[in-house]
């Protein structure tokens, strides 16, 4: 069965063949009438590959004057264009009303801010100086406290226990004589010598000066067992107290100290930013008339940039309003001068920096000038990529030879990069190549009828290929090659590989058929 398929398979692809090659031969064969057939005789010659493109003209060594007013302004004043300018000549005068008022705003801000400047300064003074004298006198108050507790334990105390033993001695001396007058008295009382008043007064007397020792000897029990260890824990208890209520002054004095520094460093870096924003506010004031920074040709940015559809902005004028880091005037401070072009990605493979370019200017015809490539953009242009997505150019530079006066700023050109040159190269019309199984292929007249024959090309320009290889002098080809020999040609399955078509996913069936039915629509 495999066999089989096999079979029809290779018999369809053969008579497939056969009727390709029978109709395509028809179709050649009935152009060998050479008078009605479009052909091109190969002849070696001088071609040059090169690119053209339009661009402007800009200056090389030009200053860039823009607008450096914040935000958005109006323009006052505009040196007319094209005028020749000195160094500090007024170009552009911008609206500077609002800036005035907001500098009247802001040195009011810094008369504040400097007030409260001094008055955190001198609060900070005040500070230190109420801190170092709550510390001193904490320290006062601890000294004393340990100074009074140093003069109880050595001096009052031992004096009070002194006076307290010293009365209790005198007491002792007092009752000791007051028993002797009692002893006396009861001895002359009983020999009727003194009456009996007299001797109970001593009696009252000797009981007396028994309490009096007593009392004595209380209070001397009083001050050592209580009066001196309430008296001693009091003492220490201040000097703690005067020790605890010194670090807590300390601290307190450190914080005050250290908040009122803090509120002076706020301060002035506040009395500091609203001096910057002032001073900011004068130098945008200043920016607001722009003046010439050297000798030079007055070339407004909007001319300069050519307009159309990728610089599509109005002319420069009074009354406009612009914005900031806006292009203003160029300033061009020298004679040489820049091609500015965009080239397509297409052809950015085959330019390189340093290649040959003629420019030419269309105010000036007839002319001529030289230059080089001398930068090519890393990236597309962003606007071009913005405006068209599917429209990808680099921005490239080219230096003219020469400083030549007529050319201006501003002026179209067109730009012709040499690519290559040669003075004897054979070549045919692009429209005569066509990629046969990816090889570039002609179809040559052989006598009777025109047969594709592969080729090795180098570059075009667009109109003309360079042949390296696989022509020679005098051969014609057709120029109308059948496109249908472009397309993808199809194999039949090998005899060793039976299995080779039935083998296949059903994706690469799909593929398959989708590039015959590419190829019929070509047809």
């Amino acid at each position: 069965m495999v066999k089989n398929k096999t079979i029809i398979w290779t018999s369809a692809a053969v008579v497939l063949g056969m009727a390709l090659a029978f109709f395509g031969t028809r179709s050649i064969d009935s152009q060998t009438d050479l008078t009605k057939t479009a052909t091109f005789v190969v002849t070696p010659g001088p071609l040059t590959v090169d690119i053209v493109e339009s661009g402007t003209i800009n200056a090389r060594e030009q200053i860039i004057i823009k607008n450096e007013v914040e935000g958005k302004t109006s323009i006052l004043y505009l040196i007319p264009e094209g005028t020749q300018v000195k160094k500090g000549d007024l170009l552009v005068e911008l609206d500077a009303s609002s800036l005035v008022d907001a500098k009247i705003d802001q040195e009011i801000k810094v008369q504040n801010a400097e007030a409260a400047y001094v008055n955190a300064t001198e609060n900070l003074a005040v500070a230190e100086n109420q801190a170092k004298s709550d510390i001193d006198l904490a320290a006062l108050t601890l000294e004393f406290a340990n100074q009074d507790l140093k003069k109880y334990i050595d001096g009052e105390y031992p004096n009070e226990l002194q006076k307290a033993q010293a009365e209790i001695t005198l007491a002792e001396e007092e009752l000791t004589r007051a028993r002797d007058t009692l002893k006396w008295s009861q001895t002359l009382s009983n020999e009727k010598y003194l009456s009996l008043i007299e001797l109970q007064a001593d009696q009252l007397s000797e009981k007396k000066k028994a309490l009096d020792l007593e009392l004595a000897k209380n209070n001397r029990d009083l001050l050592v067992n209580y009066t001196y260890k309430r008296n001693l824990a009091q003492r220490r208890s201040d000097v703690s107290q005067a020790q605890m209520a010194m670090e807590r002054t300390r601290r307190k004095a450190r914080a005050d100290v250290v908040q009122a520094e803090a509120e002076l460093k706020a301060r002035q870096a506040e009395d500091q930013r609203q001096k910057d924003k002032l001073s900011k506010i004068e130098e945008q004031l200043g920016k607001t008339k722009i003046l010439s920074p050297a000798d030079g040709l007055v070339i407004y940015a909007t001319s300069a940039q050519g307009g159309g559809f990728r610089h599509n902005v109005e002319p420069l004028q009074e009354g406009q309003d612009i914005r900031e880091r806006q292009e203003l005037i160029y300033l061009p401070t020298a004679n040489s001068s820049n091609a500015g072009i965009a080239i397509h990605e297409s052809n950015l493979k085959k330019v390189r920096v340093g290649m040959p370019v003629v420019v030419t200017v269309d105010a000036l015809p007839g002319r001529k000038f030289a230059g080089r490539v001398a930068h090519i953009a890393p990236l597309p242009d962003a606007q071009s990529l913005w405006m068209n997505p599917d429209l990808k150019v680099y921005t490239t530079q080219i230096f003219l030879d020469g400083n030549d006066s007529a050319i201006r700023t501003g002026m179209s050109c067109q730009a012709k990069i040499v690519i290559e040159s040669h003075d004897n190269a054979m070549f045919v019309p692009v429209q005569a190549v066509l990629r046969v199984n990816a090889k570039p292929t002609v179809f040559v007249y052989n006598g009777s009828q025109f047969e594709p024959r592969t080729i090795e090309t180098g570059l075009d320009n667009n109109r003309m290929i360079h042949v390296i290889k696989g022509l020679d002098p005098g051969d014609i080809v057709l120029l109308t090659p059948p496109l249908k020999t472009a397309g993808v040609d199809y194999q039949a399955p090998e005899k060793d590989s039976p299995n080779k078509l039935s083998d296949m996913s059903l994706e690469q069936q799909k593929k398959i058929k989708n590039r015959k039915t590419r190829q019929k629509a070509a047809e």
